[in-house]
């Protein structure tokens, strides 16, 4: 019996096909094709650690200095894009710092621009370019 696979360009490899799987190859070509966001400046499945705790970020984007720019928790298609999923996003910020946060199920897509201290929403994908711009 074979598993179904995805090709992830980020990892360079097939992956299993999991229907998280699925909304994080979507993004990720989301973030290659109307972002603009090079593919060299993206990670995908990325783990870092916070105190004792161990954590994996879903999408990570990097700034040209190779610094964390965006973060993005995928979640499967029939998860709500609920305040638990926020608050997970935030906690990897705390350790990564990131000026962008993208929550999506590929249905939904949320996307938050820090302002000063706190994210606010932002209403449209934007652009690389537009990330960069650190307000």
């Amino acid at each position: 019996m074979s598993t179904e696979t995805l090709f992830d360009p980020l990892r360079r490899r097939d992956v299993d096909a999991s229907p998280e799987e699925a909304v994080r190859q979507w993004f990720i070509e989301q973030l290659l094709t109307v972002s603009g966001v090079p593919a060299h400046l993206m990670m995908s499945e990325t783990g870092f650690t916070f105190g004792a705790k161990r954590y994996r970020a879903d999408i990570l984007v990097y700034d040209r200095n190779a610094s964390p720019l965006a973060v993005v928790e995928c979640k499967r298609p029939d998860v709500p894009l609920t305040a638990d999923v926020a608050r997970q996003a935030l906690r990897y910020d705390m350790v990564l710092g990131v000026h962008w946060i993208f929550l999506t199920n590929g249905g939904s897509t949320m996307v938050f621009r820090r302002s000063g201290d706190r994210f606010e929403p932002f209403r449209q994908m934007p652009d690389y370019e537009q990330m960069l711009c650190r307000q």
